[in-house]
């Protein structure tokens, strides 16, 4: 079965940086796009940053463009999301998510991860 895992949340000072991991398995990882989304209490999921299956182009949303980068590694079937400049509204649970298509949108994803706490303190 299909199964995103993803790793590196924690607690981090504002300005500090974060690299998240999300590990693959049971699906041909390089097949897929991967997305980045982040959910924070009361608020609705929100699309962070995506990159195409073979890790030639990424998007971002503005809030983080700048700050954030993705990038994989096909061979090690993971995905990683670099943090850097991190502000307390970056807090949020870190959802990682594979689909066909480098998409925006969370429906447009097919599995995704359970998630990891990122919290950013001021």
């Amino acid at each position: 079965q299909v199964q995103l895992v993803e790793s590196g949340g924690g607690l981090v000072q504002a300005g500090g940086s974060l690299r998240l991991s999300c590990a693959a398995s049971g699906l041909t990882f390089s097949s897929y796009a991967m997305g980045w989304f982040r959910q924070a209490p009361g608020k609705e999921r929100e699309f962070v940053g995506t990159i195409n299956w073979r890790g030639t182009s990424t998007y971002y949303a503005d809030s983080v463009q700048g700050r954030f980068t993705i990038s994989r590694d096909n061979a090690k079937k993971t995905v990683y999301l670099q943090m850097n400049s991190l502000k307390p509204e970056d807090t949020a649970v870190y959802y990682c998510a594979a689909g066909y298509i480098a998409a925006r949108v969370s429906r447009e994803y097919k599995y995704w991860g359970q998630g990891t706490q990122v919290t950013v303190s001021s």
